[in-house]
């Protein structure tokens, strides 16, 4: 959920062989093995996803990474010893049996395993209550109905809207593939086709089946994973993620920074690259056809297929001239859409083990109580109010390998929102060297989120070797996100209902990738990368790839601790 940032040090800590390898190759324009087929933008999740189900088909794509390995929000990094995750802390629909599972393995070559949390993925501290989610959509039904039995009726209910807006999103997704005229003819029967609660928000659904404020907060208590409180959120986006996870939650073995690493042999087996240090200046259009892409240091890479993974409003903002962005109306369509969350993160490291400290696998999320909408705003007018939300991940815990790569160590991961203007005065300021008032004002912020950690686990007072924090401005320096966006676009109601975002655009020769093009998280970034794959080449030209794809290839299981550093050992 975050990016690495410049180091609050509690103690001393010699640096260690590095663990999690840097991803990719370092641009050079001689390095360039061109022509190629497609060129992508951002190595994260989408622009990966897409570069490999295109080069499943023969294609030959450079995939450009303007930080220096690829992952996007998948990658790690290794610092004072320790290593930590910047984006992935958990994933649900990773059991071997699912459709995301399937997909996953066939772009990684089935070189990835994953290991399951445990029946409790999640934990709600709410005020002075404490609120488990339970992996299996019935245990999860039984839990709620424990805890609240007068509620039986609306968790029933509940459960049902879950399954009826999964049920819709297959065909909501199939119309991003549509063309504009295409879109047009069918939008009258999708409107009669997909449930109304596509287009409410996700208080105004829950208003609707319970006046219970307690069972709507527990109900709600990921909203983190998608940023945005009930009363803003989309019900769409909320009934995906809580669905997501009903049947648990999974994590990497090996760390998050393994997708990225699984990945890239599928795209250079057909020729392509991922190229780091890879900072595109210009996207490069001439008469409403696209040519190439123009790179920082003057290169120019000529292809007539350009895929931006980039965000929609870095590729009409900074990468697409002015001129073709204007001519294609999406000077005006940016105005329909703004930027997520920006977030805080803190990274703990500690010379103990996981075992040692009993950090549990179990994500905390912990708010001071069930208004979500109300600290939110609180905390947003007045920094000093208590966060709205403090996300606790358990990384070493989570990886059955863990210990193998550092002995004797574990690493905890803090997430909490925050507001991208208080950072604002440091914008134009360089990572590492922003001033001693900088780094003052992310020492408050991080000693803050470490009060909250110790107030949950006090057994870890005194026991913490290294922190440091990375703020909004991390995220912009290390993934492009200018105002530190944690989600890409905010995911409201109104942002489902812009038809232009979606893999195709208006300007020849142009595509869109990612989480903008469909939803946020790990698995929407990859459904998202398959969408574009697909509008790309054609599902006539897509569809032996995509076949394959959906069968997945051989699996293995979900792995036990043993099985796992056995394997990786």
């Amino acid at each position: 959920m975050s990016t690495s940032a410049p180091a609050t040090t509690v103690g001393t800590s010699k640096p260690k062989k590095v663990n999690c390898p840097r991803i990719g190759l370092r641009f050079r324009d001689w390095r360039l093995k061109g022509p190629y087929d497609a060129v992508v933008i951002g190595s994260g999740m989408g622009g990966l996803t897409t570069a490999a189900m295109l080069s499943a088909m023969g294609w030959k794509v450079a995939v450009l990474e303007q930080h220096y390995t690829a992952g996007g929000y998948t990658h790690s990094y290794e610092r004072e010893g320790y290593e930590w995750d910047v984006g992935l802390h958990y994933v649900g629909d990773m059991d071997a049996r699912t459709q995301p599972r399937k997909l996953m393995d066939f772009l990684t070559g089935g070189r990835l395993q994953w290991a399951a949390m445990g029946q409790v993925y999640d934990r709600f501290f709410i005020g002075d209550k404490v609120f488990d989610a339970v992996a299996g959509k019935q245990a999860f039904r039984d839990e709620l109905v424990r805890r609240f039995p007068q509620e039986a009726a609306a968790i029933d209910r509940y459960m049902a809207l879950l399954a009826q807006v999964k049920k819709a999103v297959p065909l909501f997704t199939m119309a991003r593939l549509l063309k504009p005229w295409q879109r047009a003819v069918v939008k009258p029967c999708l409107g009669l086709m997909l449930p109304r609660t596509l287009n409410m928000s996700t208080g105004a659904v829950l208003s609707e089946i319970t006046q219970n404020p307690e069972l709507i907060a527990v109900l709600t208590a990921q909203w983190g994973d998608y940023g945005l409180p009930p009363s803003q959120s989309s019900f769409l986006i909320h009934a995906l993620v809580a669905s997501h996870y009903l049947h648990g939650g999974y994590y990497p073995v090996g760390g998050s920074w393994r997708i990225a690493e699984a990945i890239l042999p599928q795209i250079r087996a057909a020729g392509g690259e991922v190229f780091t240090y890879a900072r595109v200046k210009q996207i490069i259009v001439e008469q409403g056809q696209t040519k190439g892409v123009l790179m920082e240091d003057g290169t120019r890479i000529d292809c007539a297929c350009v895929i931006s993974s980039a965000g929609v409003v870095n590729t009409f903002q900074h990468l697409v001239p002015a001129a073709e962005v204007q001519g294609a109306g999406y000077d005006t369509q940016l105005k329909q859409v703004k930027p997520s969350a920006a977030h805080l993160g803190v990274y703990v490291g500690l010379k103990h083990t996981a075992e040692e400290l009993a950090l549990p696998k179990t994500n905390f999320w912990i708010y001071p109580g069930h208004d979500y909408d109300g600290v939110l705003q609180r905390f947003m007018d007045d920094p000093e109010q208590p966060f709205p939300v403090v996300y606790i991940s358990f990384p070493s815990a989570k990886d059955p390998d863990f210990a193998r790569r550092y002995p004797g160590k574990a690493t905890i991961e803090i997430v909490a929102p925050t507001n991208y203007a208080w950072f604002e005065r440091w914008q134009d300021t360089i990572w590492g060297k922003r001033g001693e008032d900088y780094d003052a004002a992310k020492a408050r912020w991080g000693e803050r989120l470490m009060e909250v950690l110790y107030e949950k686990l006090p057994q870890l007072r005194g026991k913490v070797d290294y922190f440091e924090v990375s703020t909004p401005l991390s995220t912009n320096w290390f993934g492009g996100y200018q105002r530190g966006e944690l989600y890409g676009l905010d995911h409201d109601p109104s942002r489902f209902q812009q038809d232009w975002l979606s893999p195709r655009t208006r300007i020849k020769g142009l595509w869109l990738t990612g989480q903008d093009v469909l939803t946020c998280g790990i698995v929407g970034a990859m459904m998202g990368g398959i969408l574009t794959s697909v509008a790309v080449a054609g599902m006539r030209r897509m569809g032996p790839v995509l076949k394959r794809a959906m069968t997945g290839q051989p699996a293995s299981p979900v792995v036990t601790e043993g099985e796992a550093v056995e394997r990786l050992a």
